[in-house]
């Protein structure tokens, strides 16, 4: 239409019949301002386990006799599902992978490699290996362990084969979290009174520098530094995991406070807990930027265990955590906006008839279930710890976030 009226115009003003008007702007007018184009925000979910661990007891039940092989993947199924459907999900791995066949639990962990396997089938993309059994079997067999995660495809984060590589990777890991850039960093508290190798120094991510003793020095201008070479790197979100607190205590402690304190305080946007085998509290954080903009950060306490063949009381106990996190890309602000998690109980089942011997249950899931009579591994005994486990987790993290309830 706009081209046959421009015609129309030439037209009269060629013939003489009229004159056209001008279809020039007034120069003295200013052009009008372009709409801003608002873009829609970015969600995504972050899912994160505490400890995976194999005792003996859980050794000997992953193999697989007739197969002759181990096989962790039974032991977590019921697990995964909550896993893999998250934009990205993270795990610490509480043991080494040495190299078979002399297989070792506490205090010395070596675990079949099978373990690894059943990590990234279940969903996991990385894993933290700092922690006080990095160095169980040497500096042999961290690099071991190392090698595995790379032949299966998984990222890690913590340990290093030379300070070399630790510096070629700045002690971060970066990973695309559904469109959402985080930087994750990994330290222990220590490493069981096994010093870090003299030949192979800067090997693994320590919090302390009298690792050796106390472990309470915080070795502050090298948590500084890692952290400023992480927000160098234009990360949307800095995610630290931390080996720390006070093993089977269901509270965090002061020094794990302090050491919080520190992290938010140099970049630490989120704040992830394990070692003490047991659920510590969470708590949402109101962090202040360089620019004095603020978001929403985060931190829970302990994970507890993922999979241990642990029984004390809170020890087979544990959850899988979803954090929600979302960017606004037209203030470039990212915030945890929601978080959630799923109770999970591993099961210890020597004492009951059929299936396999260690399996981590979905809590809510296996309650149906046994309500609806649809299971045949969910006996009355069961079901009683099923629920104790959800009553537990609701007691230290807190009823309103159970996302499965």
């Amino acid at each position: 239409m706009k081209k046959r009226l421009l015609a129309l115009a030439l037209l009269l003003l060629l013939t003489g019949c009229g004159s056209a008007p001008s279809t020039q702007a007034d120069a003295s007018e200013p052009p009008e301002a372009a709409e801003p184009v608002v873009q829609p925000n970015i969600v995504s979910t972050l899912a994160v386990c505490g400890d995976a661990m194999s005792h003996m007891p859980q050794t000997r039940d992953a193999y697989d006799s007739q197969a002759g092989a181990y096989d962790y993947k039974p032991m977590i199924r019921f697990a995964k599902p909550w896993i893999e459907q998250a934009d990205y999900a993270v795990v610490n791995l509480e043991t080494t992978f040495a190299g078979g066949p002399d297989y070792s639990g506490f205090p010395a962990f070596n675990t079949p490699d099978a373990l690894g396997d059943a990590l990234k089938d279940a969903g996991f993309d990385l894993v933290s290996t700092a922690n006080n059994h990095c160095l169980d079997r040497g500096y042999d067999g961290m690099v071991r362990t190392l090698d595995v995660l790379d032949n299966l495809g998984l990222a890690h984060v913590g340990t290093y084969r030379s300070a070399e590589e630790r510096a070629a990777q700045n002690g971060v890991h970066v990973a695309d979290v559904g469109g959402i850039k985080v930087a994750f960093l990994s330290y222990t508290y220590g490493t069981n009174g096994i010093p870090v190798s003299k030949s192979h120094p800067d090997t693994v991510n320590i919090l302390h520098t009298d690792y050796m003793s106390d472990a309470q020095v915080l070795d502050t201008a090298r948590i500084a530094d890692d952290l400023a070479t992480a927000e160098a790197q234009s990360p949307d979100l800095i995610a630290v995991i931390v080996h720390w607190g006070v093993e089977y205590q269901t509270t965090q402690n002061e020094h794990q406070e302090e050491i919080a304190d520190f992290l938010f305080d140099h970049g630490a946007d989120v704040i992830l807990g394990s070692h003490p085998h047991v659920l510590q509290p969470m708590e949402t954080r109101t962090l202040t930027d360089r620019d004095g903009t603020t978001h929403t950060g985060f931190v829970c306490w302990s994970l507890g265990n993922f999979i241990s063949s642990q029984n004390d009381e809170y020890t087979d106990t544990t959850v899988v955590l979803n954090l929600e996190l979302t960017k606004n890309p037209n203030t470039g602000v990212t915030d945890v906006t929601k978080v959630g998690y799923v109770p999970l109980y591993m099961l210890d089942r020597e004492q009951e008839v059929g299936g396999e011997r260690f399996t981590l249950l979905d809590a809510h899931r296996g309650i149906e279930e046994y309500a609806s009579g649809d299971s045949s591994y969910i006996s009355s005994s069961t079901e009683k710890k099923l629920q104790k486990c959800v009553s537990d987790c609701h007691k230290i993290l807190g009823a309103e976030y159970d996302q499965a309830a």
